[in-house]
């Protein structure tokens, strides 16, 4: 969902009443749900690749340049 989706999703939750809105509330929250799972599996994989330790190395680097 790009950020105009997004604008128009809000606004449009906004407008809805009833059943609708809370259609729209139980999409949210299954969206969310879905990329939670998405950033677990991630963060396993980097884990057993060893990227986690590369890319907490970088975020070092970027925050002693900050």
């Amino acid at each position: 969902m790009n950020v105009k989706d997004k604008k128009e999703f809000i606004e449009e939750f906004k407008l809805a009443e009833g059943t609708k809105r809370l259609d729209m509330w139980d999409f949210a929250l299954a969206q969310q749900v879905i990329w939670e799972n998405i950033i677990v599996e991630i963060q396993r994989i980097a884990r057993e690749q060893g990227v986690d330790k590369e890319l907490e190395k970088i975020m070092e680097e970027e925050l002693k340049n900050l």
